[in-house]
């Protein structure tokens, strides 16, 4: 893995501003971006706007492997995922790596290094991605005076939180992967991006390590629910065929919705 950390990467290439809707109003941000509903619908004046605008920094490309940031690395910014994937990380006591998460476009970095004021684990790209860097220190202050920014920021912080209960609540291994595929759906719907076709830019041994099984048994999981028609699995495209089956066998399991 190259390294281009922490958060730093040359500007957007191009010079696009793609955080910025194409509206005629350089103000209003993104729509797909998790900080949207606080920035633009709430109703502030161009002045309130304009201070959050100038905090971000459009950063990238990161490519397929370079390092965002390190563990251990001080904490002073979060970012928004603008195109392409993040996998966090973490080395465990041998020395392999223990997957966390991956964050999609519009959804938020860099959030669980709060507490401790240094990252408590690595993030890299899975594959071309373009970053909106937010100093934290300057966000804070600014969220005091924009309530609806304030908001926001707790209620990352919380899903946060929810995402790392989640994977516990399932403990069958088709449950896991029905979780994983139905979560991986209603975030890129929340995005604008289509619910039931997407692709998994994460190999099958990333999904097996966050989903805590081997990945011959992620492979035979999916080949079974391919099998028994509920998905349709080409490379790394995935097709819902029958979503209110696959988000039924994503509930803890209660001796009903089992795949024969």
């Amino acid at each position: 893995m190259s390294a281009i950390s922490p958060i730093h990467a040359a500007p957007d290439q191009q010079g696009r501003s793609p955080a910025a809707a194409n509206d005629g109003n350089s103000l209003r941000f993104c729509s797909t971006c998790a900080f949207s509903d606080a920035c633009t619908s709430q109703g502030y004046d161009k002045t309130a706007l304009a201070e959050l605008h100038v905090l971000v920094d459009h950063v990238g490309p990161f490519h397929a492997g370079d390092v965002i940031f390190r563990a251990g690395e001080a904490f002073d910014a979060i970012a928004a995922v603008r195109a392409g994937t993040v996998k966090t990380f973490v080395d465990d006591s041998q020395g392999s790596d223990q997957v966390l998460g991956f964050s999609l476009p519009g959804e938020v970095i860099g959030l669980n290094a709060i507490h401790g004021a240094r990252y408590p684990c690595n993030a890299v790209a899975l594959d071309t991605v373009y970053l909106c860097r937010i100093s934290f220190p300057k966000i804070s202050q600014l969220a005091i005076r924009m309530p609806g920014l304030q908001a926001r920021l707790f209620s990352l912080l919380s899903a946060e939180i929810g995402k790392a209960a989640q994977l516990g609540a399932n403990n069958r291994t088709e449950e896991r992967m029905a979780a994983f595929l139905v979560d991986i759906s209603e975030r890129y719907a929340r995005r604008g991006f289509s619910a039931r076709r997407f692709n998994l830019t994460m190999t099958r041994t990333e999904i097996a390590n966050y989903l805590r099984m081997a990945p011959e048994t992620a492979s035979r999981v999916l080949r079974r629910l391919n099998d028994d028609g509920v998905i349709s699995v080409k490379q790394r495209e995935v097709l819902l065929l029958q979503p209110e089956l696959l988000a039924a066998l994503a509930t803890p399991h209660d001796g009903r919705g089992e795949l024969s």
